[in-house]
């Protein structure tokens, strides 16, 4: 038997798929699968969602003419069979590394992504958007939305289709259910019924069936009668509700089916359609199949046998040390409620889930939701921990405002990967929760310096029962400290000297607290002796703790890993209200930068921002006037 000759390197734009035969495609398609896998063994990276798609990828790059037809991926890690496909492949595995690929779609990456997607739920928005574009520029381009991956809990996906139901606006909207949770059981019937329904035949007849029946009298009775017969058969009814054309189920990983359903799709024009595919996450790599996540995110890993590289061990994760927290805190009170948005495992309530299952809600990727949720339980005196990673709570930030803070709600927020994130890069980062919920009356905001820190804030929170609070702690391991047996709560508002100096102050808010103590130890060994300072809280403010920094002190440095506007903006009112910056004190705020930061190593992020230690030194001696000389001779050793 003949070995066929490889296709895809014939392909170096999707234009090069035009004219090819579904054998070819097919083809195409499982050295597309192979590719994606193995240059995700050497990046890492999220696999299991692009192996489910990698069929659909190559059909829609078949069938449509893009970039000029736009295609909106929703949740962007399914993209990156697409990124192959689309001149990007000789980069593929720079995929997330510094100055390569990005682990999502982007815009200035490339003309075949004309939307960035790294959070779930805005794709049918955007094509919205783009289909109304088209048609008020009397355009005829095609506007096709990926909704994949979960996204489907998110509820700005209805209201999308709601109104992109009722404007009528010619757009395709493909589901791609892997997860089988909306889907009947597909098969022959289920494609033929799909192929039927989306024919050009059908609609044309269907077109002049109701001009007949609206002439007798009984449009009605045979639109509800057709209506039924779809809904039984193939499902949708709820799709069909909002306006749109409802067509499937069909087999994502049948390109015959694929192919035929999206020419049809391409050709209606009188208004939106809804294509149902329904693929297998992590499709024909044993080791995704058969995991539980199907390989939703993986580090480096072995092809052969999907072994995935082990990290040296190390100290918990902070991620960890929560969830160890919370299960002792849910042990000794039954009041405890863990609420996630989508992420279980990696806000660690899969620990506290399996422990106490009544106790543990998984709301989907509905953060908006899961705010106010929250809020009802903490009305009723229940003590909720809604954790939510730093970037996703901005989606619900209305709700902080409206459901929690405002009505002095009890509801504790637990902030995973606040701050710098790698590969992930910017959509990623939790660059705003300092500011943002550092505007709101009322609210306790705390970082953790460390592992040990995170224990006693967690333990801190479930004491506080008037207000809201939060607290922030970071991507990764902590610092290797021993953990507390028994870890009580905090004074509110009160901070902590970490190390007694005389001339240069730095005030530390969160876990960048090591690197100040490197700093600290290089501006002692220049003969500035130097006091570091853990605040705890960004609100309330340690006021008196500023004061004795701000007086006893040449210099202070604030440090926080966040935006302008956060921590530093805090205590520059703070002094500025006492009269204290009149006093000859010279201040710096440092924060991440007015940018927003690509992805890269974190060292590297760290530094471009200035918060690494040789940074922060350099820092107090530019402040104190001793010229850039010394600070040079800091910052390159």
């Amino acid at each position: 038997m003949t070995t066929p000759t490889p296709l895809l390197d014939q392909i170096k734009t999707p234009a090069d798929l035009k004219g090819r035969n579904k054998a070819e495609l097919r083809q195409i398609a499982d050295e597309l699968r192979a590719e994606t896998i193995s240059a995700v063994s050497v990046t890492g990276g999220h696999l299991g969602a692009g192996l489910g798609v990698v069929e659909l990828t190559v059909a829609i790059h078949a069938v449509f003419d893009t970039p000029a037809d736009r295609l909106v991926w929703d949740v962007g890690h399914q993209a990156y069979p697409h990124k192959i496909l689309t001149g990007r492949r000789s980069r593929i595995r720079t995929l997330r590394q510094g100055g390569g690929l990005s682990g999502f779609t982007k815009r200035d990456e490339s003309e075949y992504d004309p939307f960035g997607a790294a959070h779930a739920g805005t794709s049918v928005s955007a094509a919205a958007g783009f289909a109304v574009a088209r048609d008020l520029l009397d355009r005829d381009n095609r506007v096709i939305a990926v909704v994949g991956d979960g996204a489907m809990s998110a509820g700005m996906i209805y209201e999308a289709m709601n109104n992109a139901g009722a404007m009528h606006a010619p757009l395709i909207v493909i589901l791609n259910d892997n997860d089988m949770s909306i889907a009947p059981p597909v098969g022959a019937v289920s494609h033929y019924l799909s192929r039927t329904v989306s024919s050009k035949g059908y609609r044309k007849v269907r077109k002049l069936a109701k001009r007949v029946t609206r002439k007798i009298g009984i449009e009605g009775i045979v639109k509800k009668a057709e209506h039924s017969i779809r809904s039984f058969n193939m499902g949708g009814d709820m799709f069909d509700a909002l306006g749109f054309y409802y067509v499937g189920p069909i087999d994502g990983h049948d390109m015959d089916a694929l192919v035929d359903v999206l020419e049809n799709a391409r050709d209606m024009t009188n208004g939106p359609v809804l294509v149902h595919v329904v693929t297998q996450k992590g499709k024909g790599y044993d080791p995704a199949e058969n995991a539980d996540d199907k390989y939703h995110g993986v580090s480096k890993f072995n092809v052969v046998t999907g072994e995935q590289a082990k990290s040296k061990a190390g100290p918990p994760s902070y991620t960890k040390v929560f969830a160890q927290e919370m299960v002792r805190i849910a042990e000794k009170d039954p009041l405890v409620i863990g609420i996630t948005a989508a992420m279980p495992s990696g806000t660690g309530l899969d620990v506290f889930g399996q422990k106490f299952p009544e106790r543990c809600f998984d709301v989907g990727i509905a953060e908006q939701h899961a705010v106010t949720f929250a809020a009802g339980l903490a009305a009723e005196g229940m003590k909720p921990f809604a954790a939510i990673y730093s970037t996703f709570l901005q989606r619900g930030y209305d709700s902080v405002v409206h459901d929690v803070a405002i009505q002095k709600l009890p509801v504790r927020f637990a902030l995973d990967r606040a701050g710098l994130v790698g590969a992930d890069g910017a959509t990623h980062a939790g660059t705003f929760d300092i500011g943002f919920l550092g505007a709101l009356p009322g609210m306790v905001l705390m970082a953790a310096a460390d592992e040990v820190e995170l224990q006693r804030m967690v333990a801190t929170a479930h004491a506080i029962d008037d207000r809201p609070s939060a607290f922030r702690y970071p991507r990764g391991e902590g610092i290797g400290l021993q953990m507390l047996d028994d870890p009580q709560p905090l004074e509110i508002g009160k901070g902590r000297i970490v190390k007694q100096g005389t001339a240069v102050a730095i005030l530390s808010y969160g876990a960048r607290m090591q690197e100040c103590l490197r700093a600290a130890d290089m501006l002692d060994k220049q003969g500035l002796s130097t006091t570091v300072a853990d605040a705890r809280f960004a609100k309330p403010l340690d006021e008196a703790l500023i004061a004795q920094l701000a007086k006893n002190h040449e210099v202070l440095i604030t440090i926080e890993e966040g935006a302008r506007g956060g921590f530093g903006a805090f205590v520059l009112h703070s002094l500025a209200e006492r009269g204290l910056l009149d006093k000859g004190l010279r201040i710096r705020t440092l924060t991440l930068p007015d940018v927003f930061q690509d992805h890269d190593t974190p060292e590297k992020m760290y530094e471009f921002a200035g918060l690494d230690a040789r940074s922060i030194a350099a820092s107090a001696i530019k402040a104190l006037g001793r010229g850039d000389e010394r600070a040079l001779k800091l910052i390159v050793g």
